[in-house]
């Protein structure tokens, strides 16, 4: 089969689209907020529209959530960046609103919980206005962070476990399969987790 074009973008991208953000202003606030949190986190599209003010833990500084795809919790640190530009948007730029707990909102009427279209777009503006390359066939919304974030994860070194808990996979296959890692690299792994009696084999 033809190997499809990596959605994975090289950590300078992400840092130069978190860069060109104009946070002067209440969209770019909320979107700083998205993009930050799908960028280190590595939460999915639909996870980062369903987050409630009940998923942010701030006296344990974490992020419980259930994940709308797997149907299983996830447990993430809340990020320093990540908090801060949370609380910038919640008090400079959140509008009032009574129907809906959800974190993120649209700005203008009808006021309510966004959607996940919503993020990839809101994703895709902010790559071109930083001048990212987005090259045929590859993706540019908040899977492409998630995906950049797992590679990253990989180039350092990062265990496959890590990575699967990091990601909400349910297994290192799953994780495999998202990064396309290579035969070698993958057996050195496997390798790595039988000889430490890893739960994950």
């Amino acid at each position: 089969q033809k190997t499809k074009v990596p959605s994975a973008y090289p950590k300078e991208d992400v840092e130069k689209l978190l860069k060109s953000i104009d946070r002067g202003n209440p969209k770019g606030k909320r979107d700083y907020a998205i993009i930050l949190i799908a960028a280190r986190l590595g939460l999915r599209a639909q996870d980062i529209c369903n987050l409630s003010f009940n998923n942010l833990k701030w006296e344990t500084n974490t992020i419980e959530l259930l994940q709308e795809k797997t149907k299983k919790p996830i447990t993430l640190p809340l990020l320093n960046d990540v908090g801060l530009s949370i609380i910038d948007y919640l008090k400079r730029a959140r509008p009032e609103c009574e129907t809906t707990n959800a974190v993120f909102l649209r700005l203008v009427p009808p006021i309510g919980k966004l959607q996940a279209p919503t993020l990839h777009s809101i994703v895709t503006q902010h790559m071109r206005a930083a001048g990212i390359k987005m090259q045929n066939g590859k993706k540019h919304g908040p899977h492409a962070l998630r995906h950049s974030l797992a590679s990253a994860l990989l180039e350092a070194n990062t265990p496959l476990p890590i990575i699967s808990e990091v990601l909400g996979h349910a297994s290192t296959q799953s994780t495999s399969a998202y990064l396309k890692i290579d035969r070698s690299e993958e057996r050195r792994v496997g390798k790595e987790c039988r000889s430490r009696g890893s739960p994950y084999q």
